[in-house]
């Protein structure tokens, strides 16, 4: 199943579909958030929409919006993929290398990615992104973090890179928190579906031209090693969005031009959707 939400920024439906038919989740619950998550609320609807307890919505002609509410923090892993640490000029980490985004970078899948003033270094990444849907402390092991997970969602982690390495001060936050730069959906795919994340082939393309194609078997850091790293540093609450790292291929490498006004960037994930967004002047 596919959880979304639909319609204007501020006032998206939550809703699931499987593919067929899409069922409005409001008489469940007001939104996708980490309440819901925490509430079993994947598996419940899950339930109740077989049942026939929920109203079908006429999705058409709606835009999607991200697939989760207000995530209470994004947590992001960099240089998790051995290849992309390399054209980086960096050796691979040894430990997770962790930073964070803003909250409201998060956008929908075919939102407008807005180019910050001024900007000739701005990136694409496209990411395997984890949903907390249990609070995680102290986890004993990578098999307990897997409990942890709500689903799975495709995330481009929009990067500007000189203000990540230049003007960062070693705070790779500064690069990675202009608005619009986390765009994230189409849907929410429960881990029941996925599993633990790995196999899945990660493709990007600027303009229809391929730049990244890989799979998540190339993750130094598996995602439940990484919650598991996590949760002893720092408590992860239902609805935290986590970003598990991009593959080689990225602007950053020297290989291909950073965005520009105008440009398309194509990003998706094998069996959790495909992402369009246009770069636009902020």
């Amino acid at each position: 199943m596919r959880f979304m939400r639909l319609g204007e920024p501020g006032a998206e439906i939550p809703a699931v579909s499987d593919g067929t038919t899409t069922w409005d989740l409001r008489p469940l619950t007001a939104d996708i958030d980490g309440a819901f998550l925490a509430a079993d609320g994947l598996r419940r609807a899950e339930a109740t929409a077989a049942e026939g307890g929920l109203p079908v919505l006429a999705a058409d002609g709606l835009r999607i919006g991200a697939p989760i509410a207000r995530p209470p923090a994004v947590i992001c892993i960099g240089m998790n993929y051995a290849a992309h640490a390399r054209e980086s000029g960096s050796e691979p980490p040894t430990d997770i290398v962790v930073f964070y985004k803003h909250p409201n970078t998060v956008v929908g899948p075919h939102d407008d990615i807005l180019l910050p003033p001024g900007s000739t270094t701005t990136d694409w990444e496209v990411e395997l992104a984890a949903v907390i849907g249990r609070r995680a402390r102290y986890l004993s092991s990578p098999e307990e973090a897997l409990d942890c997970i709500a689903g799975f969602a495709v995330a481009n982690d929009v990067s500007e890179r000189e203000y990540q390495l230049e003007r960062s001060l070693g705070q790779w936050s500064k690069g990675k928190s202009f608005e619009t730069f986390n765009p994230l959906g189409p849907w929410l795919v429960p881990a029941a579906e996925v599993g633990d994340g790995s196999g899945l082939r990660l493709r990007s393309a600027v303009n229809g031209d391929t730049r990244q194609d890989s799979t998540t078997n190339d993750l130094i850091f598996s995602v439940a090693e990484i919650i598991h790293r996590l949760s002893q540093f720092t408590v992860l609450e239902p609805g935290d969005l986590i970003n598990t790292g991009t593959p080689e291929g990225v602007g950053l490498s020297g290989r291909f031009p950073y965005l520009q006004a105008g440009d398309t960037v194509e990003v998706g994930i094998e069996g959790l959707g495909e992402q369009r967004s246009t770069v636009r002047p902020a």
